[in-house]
C-alpha cells in the first residue's frame, strides 16, 4: 500500500486506490465468505521500517479506514504514528484521530500506551479500544493489573522471536507468582 515500496505499473500500483485494491479486494472476500461481523483489520500507516514509508500516510489511513466502511467489518485497528522502541519514545503530532473519524465500526488504536493513556484516549473518544502488545506479553494478568493497580512486569525485547516457544511468551509470572 506504500508508496515507497509499491512500484508496480498495473492495477495495483500508482494511485492510492490502486495501491488498497489488493488489501480491500481480501477483505471483501473473506467478509463475504465468514461475514463482516468476524472481520478485521490492523493497520500501520505510519510504520516506516526499513524505508518502507508513504509520502502521505494520514491520506493513506483515511482511505482505507473510508473504504473499510463498505464492507461493515467489526472493527479496524491501527498503529499510532509515535514509535516506542525499547525504553525510548518518539512522540510526533501526527494522530490518528482523522481515521477515527473516517471509520464508522469499533475502532481500536496500538502503540505505547499505558492505562492511563488508554483511558485517557477512550474517555477523550479518540478510540473505541486500546491494544496493549508488549505489556500483555509481559504481563498475563494485565487487566487484574491494572484493576488493582498492581506494578507491571517489563518486557524483554532479547527474548522477541525467538525459536524458544516459551522464553519470552509463556514465561511471565502472573500477578499471584510475583508476590
Amino acid at each position: 500500500m506504500k508508496d515507497h515500496i509499491n512500484d508496480r505499473t498495473d492495477q495495483y500500483g500508482g494511485s492510492l486506490q490502486n495501491r488498497c485494491r489488493f488489501a480491500l479486494e481480501v477483505v471483501e472476500a473473506v467478509a463475504n465468505e465468514i461475514g463482516a461481523d468476524r472481520v478485521g483489520l490492523r493497520l500501520s500507516p505510519y510504520a516506516d521500517y526499513l524505508d518502507s514509508g508513504d509520502s502521505n500516510p494520514t491520506a493513506l489511513g483515511v482511505y482505507m479506514a473510508e473504504s473499510l466502511n463498505k464492507y461493515g467489518i467489526l472493527y479496524c485497528h491501527m498503529v499510532e504514528p509515535r514509535m516506542k522502541l525499547a525504553e525510548e519514545s518518539f512522540e510526533t503530532t501526527e494522530s490518528l484521530l482523522p481515521m477515527r473519524k473516517a471509520f464508522k465500526g469499533t475502532f481500536i488504536v496500538a502503540g505505547g500506551y499505558d492505562k492511563d493513556d488508554g483511558n485517557k484516549a477512550v474517555a477523550e473518544n479518540r478510540t473505541d479500544l486500546v491494544a496493549f502488545g508488549r505489556l500483555f506479553l509481559s504481563n498475563p494478568d494485565l487487566p487484574k493489573r491494572f484493576e488493582v493497580n498492581a506494578p507491571l512486569t517489563k518486557h524483554n525485547r532479547n527474548t522477541y522471536c525467538l525459536p524458544d516457544p516459551v522464553a519470552g511468551y509463556t514465561d511471565y509470572p502472573f500477578l499471584e507468582d510475583t508476590a
